[in-house]
C-alpha cells in the first residue's frame, strides 16, 4: 500500500466517521480503530525496511548492538505509544490517552539508562583525575 492509498483510506474513514458518530457512534469508533490498525499494518513492511537499514548502518560503524536495539526498541515504544494515544483520544478519552503517554515516556527513560550511563562514563573518562 503507498502513501496515496494510505490517505485515501484516512479520508474515506474520516468522511465516515462525521457521517456516523452522531447516528451510530460506538460504529463510527469502530470505523476508526479499524483505519487506524489497516495502515499500521500497511506500514509495517517499511518499517523493518528502516530498522534493517539501521541494522546495517550500525554495524558498519561498529556500534555496540546492545545500543542499537536499545534505540531501535525506544522508537517502537514511541510509535506505539503514540498510536494508543491517538486511538484513545478519537474515543474522547484524552485523561487515558496522556496516561498512556506518560507510560510510554517511563519505558523510554527506563530503557535509556545504559546508554545515558555510556555517555557519563565516557565524559567522565576524558576529565582529568583529581
Amino acid at each position: 500500500m503507498d502513501i496515496v492509498q494510505i490517505v485515501t483510506l484516512g479520508i474515506i474513514a474520516s468522511i465516515l466517521y462525521i457521517v456516523l458518530k452522531d447516528m451510530r457512534g460506538p460504529f463510527a469508533f469502530l470505523i476508526v480503530l479499524i483505519t487506524g490498525i489497516a495502515v499500521f499494518l500497511a506500514i509495517v513492511n517499511q518499517i523493518g525496511a528502516v530498522i534493517s537499514l539501521i541494522e546495517s548502518l550500525g554495524q558498519k560503524a561498529s556500534i555496540n548492538g546492545m545500543y542499537l536495539e536499545t534505540i531501535l526498541k525506544i522508537i517502537g515504544i514511541a510509535y506505539i505509544t503514540e498510536l494508543g494515544a491517538s486511538i484513545t483520544k478519537d474515543a474522547g478519552l484524552a485523561a487515558v490517552a496522556s496516561k498512556i503517554e506518560l507510560a510510554g515516556k517511563i519505558f523510554i527513560l527506563l530503557l535509556a539508562i545504559p546508554i545515558i550511563t555510556a555517555v557519563v562514563e565516557a565524559i567522565l573518562n576524558f576529565l582529568p583525575s583529581t
